[in-house]
């Protein structure tokens, strides 16, 4: 775990860029807190000045256009500091979104098998802004204030220093103070980032799930699981404003005791002759107004370790590892030659083999179904081929070549997939089907919707091509949404396709036109396809069937119905079933 110093350091960082702006912006809040002090200061030339005034021996206008040049300075002053801050946090905070954003983007898969979207996503909206109490608002309240209560102190002691004296006794109870909470704050500060992140994940499983959730009248269940961890929340907000107050009252009551002495103590040296009004009204002043910089510099440590715990979560999040990319090769265009030998994969290092032992050669060209029961490891090797998993054993090529050696965008351009599960982006129709391309080609985008079948529905579209489709395309149907899946991958004309099940949630007529669409996509490209429904891969050119993670056996359809073994067991119960 980082220590704070490096957390902060690191955090200050992202203000380097920004260190000319950052240097006016501490100026600027140097100066607002010395003119707070100043004002003061001008008490006692105000009130000890009145009888020179009234005897004609000062002018009228001096004093009066003092007050009015101070406090136009403080108005410049604090416009320009609060500007300039807000300034600050705002290119920050977007380059420090910005580092998360495109560290999720380049995560790899198996961090998103083990983490919640929902917890990623509180990191970036949540715990952004709260390291931002670390940064500006702290070095805010240190200068600020900190210039502030120093310029007191100083007409404090200039005023009188015996009395001044009484001021130190605040010192050590504050010390003490802040050292004996920091720890509990910073404890809390982090049980409440989890939190958040849990509430987070929650609300995302139960709002992209609403549809199970009353299909199961799960809203109960859910309002409770909630409100558990609502309440845990709470309670932390609660503990962490309980321990800050009680941190604030203990540094008020000390100031309170010491003002209490020290106007005791005034009037003892008011008596002797030694303060004149208006150095008794100005330290006075001073005194009380030292509670609002000692006030805000004691609530300081709560913002500081709040801001910690944020950034702890923050850069843990921007430190994961991302997909390993250490392949050198450029590849243009892959000829599609695919090479399998002796491939084993387990997902941990601990855990049973899902891979055992496949070895397979498939050509340019060729169409290979992989069918099996679930479980058998089909979707596993699939994903292994696209390098969504390092780690395997064996050893996988393409064209001759480890897959590892190909630099991983060069080697991702040669793939295109169509799967079950359509993700479809609130963009325009065009924009989903040459997704990724900045400069989307009108014809080529019309080619590929014709080639999948589906420009006749995008037709009857009010905006056409220009319809925003909605989160995850809602608003299409499952047949629909599957053909603009395969007007995607026609329109990145990858010479290797791999068809994940992608038509066993259909009906019958979408899964007609679907398949037509298919027929179309894999003319001339290196397929792999996972079938639940046997009888759509019937002319494959080879079927693979694998079971417990290993290849048992392997051929045309005619071939292995002739052999009478798994697949002929496969087949005879699926065409058994009502429906199929």
């Amino acid at each position: 775990m980082s220590t704070t110093r490096d957390l902060y350091f690191r955090l200050l960082g992202y203000f380097r860029p920004y260190r000319g702006m950052v240097a006016l912006t501490i100026v600027l809040m140097a100066v607002s807190g010395g003119i707070e002090a100043l004002m003061v200061r001008l008490l006692k030339d105000l009130i000890d000045g009145f009888a020179e005034l009234a005897a004609g021996t000062r002018p009228l206008w001096l004093m009066p256009a003092i007050l009015f040049g101070v406090g136009l300075a403080r108005m410049v002053a604090g416009y320009g500091y609060e500007y300039a801050s807000t300034w600050i946090s705002s290119k920050v905070t977007h380059d420090v979104r910005a580092d998360m954003y495109d560290r999720l983007l380049r995560l790899p898969t198996s961090t998103y098998d083990k983490a919640s979207v929902g917890e990623l996503l509180s990191r970036v909206t949540y715990d952004v802004n709260g390291i931002l109490d670390a940064g500006l608002q702290v070095i805010t309240v240190v200068v600020r204030d900190g210039v502030m209560a120093l310029g007191l102190l100083v007409i404090l002691f200039y005023t009188d220093w015996q009395m001044a004296l009484f001021c130190a006794l605040l010192a050590p109870g504050v010390a003490f103070s802040m050292r004996m909470v920091a720890k509990r704050q910073r404890r809390l500060s982090l049980e409440t980032q989890d939190s958040m992140g849990a509430l987070a994940r929650i609300l995302n499983e139960t709002l992209g799930g609403h549809k199970v959730v009353k299909m199961f009248n799960g809203q109960i269940f859910e309002a409770g699981r909630f409100a558990q961890v609502n309440q845990r929340v709470r309670r932390l907000v609660l503990k962490r404003a309980a321990t800050t107050a009680i941190n604030s009252g203990v540094n008020l009551f000390l100031v309170a005791v010491t003002i209490s002495l020290i106007v005791y103590f005034a009037g003892m040296r008011a008596q002797a002759g030694v303060l004149t009004a208006g150095d008794f009204v100005s330290f006075m002043g001073a005194m009380l107004m030292m509670q609002t910089p000692i006030k805000s510099l004691t609530r300081v440590n709560d913002q500081f370790h709040r801001g910690m715990a944020a950034a702890q979560s923050v850069f843990a999040l921007i430190d994961l590892p991302g997909e390993p990319d250490r392949g050198t090769l450029p590849l243009e265009r892959a000829q599609g030659a695919l090479s399998l030998r002796d491939v084993s994969f387990r997902y941990a290092e601990d855990g049973p083999p899902v891979l055992q032992d496949i070895n397979l050669e498939i050509q340019p060209g060729e169409t290979v179904a992989f069918v099996g029961h679930s479980g058998s490891g089909k979707t596993t090797l699939i994903n292994l081929i696209a390098r969504h998993y390092p780690g395997h054993g064996g050893d996988i090529r393409l064209d001759g070549m480890p897959i590892e050696d190909y630099r991983l965008a060069d080697y991702r351009r040669q793939l295109a997939t169509v799967s079950q599960d359509v993700t479809l982006f609130n963009d325009t129709v065009s924009a989903n089907i040459a997704y990724a391309d900045p400069n989307p080609d009108p014809a080529r985008v019309e080619a590929a919707a014709r080639a999948a079948n589906a420009a006749q529905f995008i037709a009857q579209l009010p905006l056409g091509y220009g319809e925003i489709l909605g989160e995850d395309g809602a608003r299409l149907s499952g047949g629909q949404r599957q053909r603009m899946a395969i007007a995607r991958a026609v329109y990145r004309d990858a010479p290797i396709l791999m068809l994940d099940e992608a038509t066993s949630a259909l009906d019958t007529e979408s899964e007609r036109m679907v398949q037509t669409a298919l027929d179309n996509l894999m003319q001339n490209r290196t397929t792999l396809v996972i079938a639940h429904r046997l009888s759509t891969i019937e002319n494959a050119d080879r079927i693979v069937v694998m079971q417990r993670g290993r290849i048992v056996e392997m051929g045309t359809h005619a071939e292995l119905m002739a052999r009478g073994g798994l697949y002929l067991a496969m087949h005879a119960a699926q065409f058994q079933e009502p429906d199929a």
